[in-house]
């Protein structure tokens, strides 16, 4: 199906794209620019991959869960 893209902010991205890149082609630019894209978003960590690396190095440090729950403590802190 053909894309069809009829916002002119758009088509002025494209074309500062293309002056960059020296592109002369505008379908040609939105494809690589679209893989660019999609390689970095696969390329992100997750957050739970993020969040494991900063519990481990918790971990190496001696911090360790205490099993408590500080809601009470972070409620009286913020005054609520």
């Amino acid at each position: 199906m053909p894309l069809f893209i009829r916002n002119p902010e758009v088509d002025t991205l494209v074309d500062k794209v293309m002056a960059a890149t020296g592109s002369k082609d505008k379908t040609e630019t939105v494809r690589k620019a679209l893989l660019l894209q999609l390689e970095a978003v696969n390329a992100k960590e997750s957050l739970a991959s993020r969040v494991a690396k900063v519990q481990q190095k918790a971990a190496l440090t001696g911090l360790r869960p205490d099993g408590r729950d500080d809601k009470d403590l972070m409620d009286e802190q913020w005054g609520v």
